[in-house]
């Protein structure tokens, strides 16, 4: 039975097949779960709470990717391929006039050459790249991978490419792993719809140096970079000659001398571009159909002029832009697939969905009319208006209801992309058309149907992830976040925020993750949506043991080490190399400016013995801070008690005892402490009525002036006392100290006398080292500072 009357609408009817379930009517379906590992984690995709993520167990480790063999890398190509569209095939057309373009392509590729051929639309770049694959099928070990850039980013593209070669099923490689599976693929890779260039176009040809590309690209996609490696060829119309040849095998018969005339017009137009010639063909094969199908010639009447049976030749104008008078010819079916295709920007269904959306069990033939009349054209494994076909419909008012046909499709797509039966790689294939589905449903400034673009996207999303095709995942989950915002609905909202979170988490933008689901968890907290919380807050906490520091390699499976941070640094003027004890003493020293020094007791030293052990034993940089800051903290307390009783069970402080690098308290200050009604204490503060002079230097030097640093060994910085003045309770009793005079040496400390540890009761050795002032000697039986002044450049010196 012939197709082109059905087509026409004459003969009679099929009979019907099954119904067909309408649009938009959905079916309670099991909860769809998938398990994906990326990296070293492991995503469950779960449709109703959010997707899951973790650290992938030991036992669930992928196998590492195997290539794929010569057999498999064919099918897979085959499988690749859009589909045959059912009805009568259209003519086959030759390659024209495009030898000497194959063959320095064929030998380039040869060579290891990348090549980028550059073409207006409409000029046979596919079919050029198609007939160049097929010499080249034997050149790489890798074989030919075809690809397709259109909507595709770099990034996209390299995973494609990956997994042309690579067998890796529920696994998609993190970038680190991407870049070394890539490098070490061999094959000709054959790139139609190029979209981008310059940097971007360079990094994606560095990622694979073993690959030799050739590119096919329209003049207004950037140009490569100055220095890229790829040589340039480019791609015009047909000559004169040729065009006539191709529209002679197009009509399948000798075309007569007013057709060899228009043929010649038009070539001059279009400037032999193949596509317009091809579609001029099926103009002349429509006129022929016309003239021998009375009924059909009556039905195109208002398109025909006045001469009995004798249709006329399309003017110049409409064989250059012959879309509208082509689809006014064809069946209604074809031109109801053509308002779908225009409402979805160019993208055109698949033949499965056409009787579902045009209501017409028969649908499914309009794909073989559209295509024997040139205005499809393949595009991977799919289909869309040809070159120009799109503006040139919208002109002649096939955008209206446009609004409907997507309303139509989204509901549609909506119920298909969740039913059980539809695998993620069937809805990968048709995520071009679905994605340009939603995103008519949110066009911003119109009312649109936002509330369809959520179920849309709820539906969709988990199949993209679960297909591995990320980059319409996230398209998805932000279209439907904003048709979620526009309606109100907080708990969509927050399921897209999480998944946006999950997605981020997984490609390793632990930012953006962390405030997606930072959104999420508020919003699900919001509604007391206790399960999404949770699953929230465990994301969340992955994103926070990522930030923190590097984490361990999958084959490993080891804790991450403890991060190490830089040593706490001591107070100024202490060496690093000091122990805690010493440090603490410089403390109790700030604390205390006034007043005999006191020495550390005892139990202080053995505390800063154990915090030093402490801090060895400890880990962790916070750990240790900690620590040291208890060790000092106790160290000063203790230190400025000892001071205060030492100063309260002595009636008069001795002035004399300031030490180098220490300064003297105020006039205020020493009157609270002098007895003015002792003559000694005017001794003792060079003045006779008992008081020390504003501004007098604490120590003077050996010329007589003043000096408040530290004086250099050997010289003496003051006058000693002569005498030693004994605390109440003392064997020696209470003796009020003389007019110290000068000594002219003092013993040196010996190398056992540290200044964590005092000497015994029983021992009192002269604590003065030379160059310093000296204390008042006192009786046996009394502490003395075994280390002298407790200032850091003494406490050095002792150590020293």
């Amino acid at each position: 039975m012939d197709n082109d009357s059905f087509a026409d609408g004459a003969g009679p009817a099929r009979p019907p097949r099954d119904a067909v379930m309408p649009a938009g009517q959905s079916a309670p379906a099991p909860v769809r779960t998938a398990k994906v590992v990326t990296g070293d984690l492991l995503l469950t995709v779960n449709p109703v709470d959010g997707s899951e993520i973790e650290p992938c167990p030991p036992g669930q480790q992928p196998p590492r990717p195997a290539r794929r063999t010569a057999a498999d890398r064919a099918d897979r190509t085959r499988a690749a391929q859009p589909p045959v569209p059912p009805g009568p095939a259209a003519p086959p057309l030759p390659l024209l006039e495009r030898d000497e373009e194959r063959e320095r392509l064929v030998r380039l590729l040869g060579q290891g050459r990348s090549v980028r051929l550059t073409g207006p639309a409409g000029s046979g770049r596919s079919v050029l790249l198609d007939a160049v694959a097929e010499e080249c099928a034997g050149l790489a070990p890798d074989g030919v991978v075809r690809l397709n850039g259109l909507h595709r980013t770099p990034g996209e593209l390299l995973h494609e490419l990956y997994a042309a070669v690579y067998a890796s099923p529920e696994q998609r490689p993190d970038r680190n792993a991407l870049a070394g599976f890539v490098r070490d693929i061999g094959a000709v890779v054959v790139l139609d719809d190029l979209e981008f260039g310059g940097g971007a176009l360079d990094e994606f040809l560095d990622a694979a140096p073993e690959c030799a590309f050739l590119l096919a690209a329209t003049p207004e996609i950037a140009a490569p970079s100055p220095d890229s490696p790829l040589e340039e060829v480019f791609l015009g119309g047909l000559g004169r000659a040729m065009a006539l040849d191709l529209l002679h095998k197009g009509v399948g018969r000798a075309l007569t001398e007013e057709e060899t005339n228009w043929a010649g017009d038009l070539w001059f137009e279009s400037e032999g571009l193949p596509l317009r010639f091809v579609q001029a063909a099926a103009l002349l094969r429509q006129c022929d159909e016309l003239r021998g199908d009375p009924e059909a010639f009556e039905e195109f009447a208002p398109f025909d002029a006045a001469q009995g049976r004798d249709v006329p030749l399309p003017t110049l104008g409409e064989g250059a832009a012959p879309a509208p008078l082509l689809a006014s010819r064809l069946s209604e079916s074809a031109r109801g697939a053509l308002r779908f295709a225009v409402a979805l920007a160019g993208e055109v269904p698949h033949q499965a969905h056409l009787p579902a959306l045009i209501g017409d069990t028969h649908a499914d033939a309009a794909l073989g009319e559209l295509m024997s009349c040139g205005l499809l054209s393949p595009v991977g494994p799919r289909y869309r208006l040809a070159a120009g076909v799109l503006a040139q419909l919208r002109e002649k008012g096939y955008d209206e209801g446009a609004d409907a046909c997507v309303h139509t499709a989204a509901q549609h797509y909506a119920w298909w992309s969740a039913h059980p039966s539809v695998t993620p790689e069937r809805a990968v294939a048709e995520a071009d058309a679905l994605l340009a589905s939603l995103t008519s449903l949110v066009p911003g400034t119109e009312p649109g149907h936002p509330s369809t673009a959520v179920l849309l996207a709820r539906s969709a999303a988990p199949a993209f992830a679960a297909g591995l095709h990320w980059g319409a995942w996230e398209r998805t989950l932000r279209v439907g976040s904003e048709a979620a915002r526009i309606v109100g609905e907080v708990a969509e909202e927050a399921y897209f925020h999480h998944e946006l979170g999950i997605l981020a988490l997984c490609t390793g933008n632990l930012d953006r993750a962390r405030a997606e689901l930072e959104a999420s968890i508020g919003m699900r907290g919001a509604l007391a949506d206790k399960s999404g919380t949770v699953s929230g807050r465990r994301a969340l906490a992955l994103v926070e043991d990522r930030s923190a520091g590097p984490t361990p390699k999958p084959e490993t499976l080891t804790p991450a080490p403890t991060r190490t941070e830089d040593p706490v640094s001591p107070p100024r003027g202490v060496p690093a190399a000091l122990p805690l004890s010493l440090s603490a003493a410089a403390v109790t020293a700030k604390l205390s400016r006034s007043g005999a020094e006191p020495e550390p007791p005892p139990e202080a030293a053995k505390e800063s013995k154990a915090a030093g052990r402490r801090l060895a034993v400890l880990g962790g940089a916070r750990r240790n801070l900690v620590a040291a800051g208890a060790g000092v903290v106790l160290a000063a307390v203790l230190g400025t008690v000892v001071t205060l009783g030492a100063t309260s069970d002595q009636e008069n402080v001795p002035t004399d005892n300031v030490r180098n690098g220490q300064q003297t308290e105020d006039d205020s200050f020493e009157e609270d402490w002098d007895d003015p009604q002792d003559p000694a204490a005017g001794e003792e503060s060079g003045t006779p009525d008992g008081k020390k002079p504003s501004g007098t230097p604490s120590s003077t030097g050996p010329s007589g002036t003043a000096s408040t640093g530290p004086s250099s060994p050997g010289t003496s910085t003051g006058p000693r006392p002569s005498t030693s003045s004994s605390r109440p309770g003392s064997p020696s009793g209470s003796t009020r100290p003389t007019k110290p005079t000068p000594t002219k040496s003092s013993p040196k400390p010996t190398k056992s006398q540290t200044p964590s540890s005092s000497p015994s009761p029983s021992q009192s050795p002269d604590p003065t080292p030379s160059g310093s002032e000296s204390p008042p000697e006192e009786p046996p039986g009394t502490e003395t500072s075994a280390g002298g002044p407790s200032g850091p450049e003494s406490a050095s010196a002792s150590v020293l």
